[in-house]
């Protein structure tokens, strides 16, 4: 995985990363994670006992971009349709659902954030929340999964959002940036 500053977005100063994804079967994934140490909450765990977690047979790279709520341009905060709607524009799209665990084992040195209980219905503290596709709309049902570190130990962690939650201004979700193929599906 490289990281890199990203210019490309106005008044933003965004990381960019390569992320290497693909080419291990689900339950491949999950034995990684387990080697590498990673934790992972039941959501977590939900999402992938689930039929509709795949994974790409190929290995490929995604170029993905980390910014704020706020950098999207809602600094009141937004709801997750309003956030996709302006990643779009910007012209990023929504991850596969697999990236976020391939993330987990190449973004080791993620920043500590607090152990302490976080506030209920809000993103943790330092926590960076992969965007994807729901695999359901049902409310109780993990809606994707967002990375953390919390005393030296690296988490994958599923979460719960209906569509209204307003997410912070601060924040943070990692995109996808679209592929050539996508841009020219979409115009």
């Amino acid at each position: 995985m490289t990281v890199e500053s990203e210019n490309g977005y106005p008044h933003i100063n965004a990381a960019a990363r390569t992320v290497h994804i693909g080419g291990l079967t689900r339950s491949q994934l999950r034995q990684s994670l387990q080697t590498a140490g990673v934790a992972l909450n039941a959501y977590a765990e939900e999402l992938f006992a689930d039929e509709r977690f795949t994974t790409s047979d190929q290995p490929h790279t995604v170029e993905t971009v980390e910014l704020t709520v706020g950098e999207l341009g809602f600094m009141d905060g937004a709801a997750a349709g309003e956030l996709f709607k302006q990643a779009n524009a910007l012209g990023l799209a929504a991850c596969p659902l697999e990236l976020a665990p391939h993330l987990r084992l190449q973004y080791t040195d993620q920043p500590e954030g607090s152990a302490k209980r976080s506030v209920q219905h809000e993103a943790p503290h330092a926590s960076i929340t992969v965007a994807s596709e729901p695999l359901s709309d049902r409310d109780d049902f993990p809606k994707g999964f967002y990375l953390r570190n919390i005393d030296g130990v690296l988490w994958l962690r599923g979460y719960r959002a209906d569509a209204v939650h307003v997410w912070n201004a601060w924040d943070r979700f990692v995109f996808a940036r679209k592929t050539e193929w996508q841009r020219n599906r979409h115009e």
